[in-house]
């Protein structure tokens, strides 16, 4: 089936009526689609009988001072990845078509959304769990893919659809990486070569952390992530630390000393003008 792209609401429901019987599968994107988004499509392939991708790059979720200005838009290499990898609608709507000039209500991320990566971008969840919530209604479909590198995230839509009895099926996909370590996302383009140098202590600090799970508590495991991360505070240029936190993949709140079972050893840290997020799922 030829690859579809609708515009606005009314191309969105001509075009998924077009698609015939079958499971459904989404995979909501900003765009700048990357070997880790194609992942997630093809994931998506498995779970469905039609693909539909969304690229929106979603003003509600980026704070003041935040990169929406900059951040990368490329439709037409988007598209061309879509099709090479079986896509069967492209939902690619204006700001103006997903949300009404006086909108009066979002969806709120509760006390979940306020810790972590929520505490250092207010209001960040609940503009990401708004456009998801919206998407689900649009596109009505039966699963929704989304990758594990963004694991609070991933976690908040599992919890909105546990909550509000959204019917759809959400499937966390593995973080695909780089052959340096580095995790794949649409802001590594920002990273000049000195950054990306620095940048690589986030895969290694996970890897260190990592490699205690099996004989250190949750106290060992910070701190062989966080050695390797204040050694890199000293670089040039220096790997600026947000967070590091073993967290409960239910909560997000920290591990205690007791915890048993998952973990997500998660980090935060700036660049240059670039910042990226990590994590590895551990099991203490």
């Amino acid at each position: 089936m030829d690859l579809t792209v609708a515009a606005d609401r009314a191309g969105l429901d001509k075009a998924r009526d077009a698609l015939g019987p079958g499971r459904i599968a989404l995979v909501p994107t900003m765009g700048a689609l990357h070997e880790g988004h194609r992942s997630l499509i093809r994931l998506a392939r498995e779970h469905a009988d039609h693909v539909v991708v969304s690229v929106f790059v979603n003003p509600l979720q980026f704070g003041p001072g935040e990169d929406f200005s900059r951040y990368p838009r490329t439709f037409d290499a988007d598209l061309r990845a879509c099709e090479e990898e079986g896509v069967g609608v492209v939902f690619a709507p204006s700001a103006d078509d997903m949300y009404l000039p006086d909108r009066q209500v979002e969806v709120s991320a509760g006390g979940m959304g306020g810790v972590v990566e929520g505490a250092f971008r207010p209001g960040h969840f609940d503009g990401v769990l708004t456009v998801v919530l919206k998407l689900f209604n649009l596109v009505r479909p039966d699963v929704a893919v989304f990758g594990q590198k963004d694991a609070q995230q991933l976690a908040l839509i599992r919890r909105m659809v546990a909550d509000l009895d959204v019917p759809v099926s959400i499937v966390g996909a593995p973080t695909v990486r780089e052959p340096d370590g580095l995790a794949l996302s649409s802001r590594n383009r920002y990273l000049s070569e000195a950054d990306r140098r620095t940048a690589l202590a986030l895969s290694r600090a996970l890897r260190a952390g990592a490699a205690r799970a099996g004989t250190a508590g949750p106290a060992g495991i910070l701190d062989a992530a966080r050695a390797v991360l204040e050694e890199a505070a000293r670089f040039d240029p220096p790997l600026l630390l947000d967070y590091l936190i073993l967290a409960d993949p239910a909560t997000f709140g920290p591990v205690g000393d007791d915890h048993r079972g998952e973990a997500v050893l998660a980090v935060a840290a700036k660049v240059g003008t670039t910042r990226l997020i990590d994590n590895v799922v551990l099991t203490l």
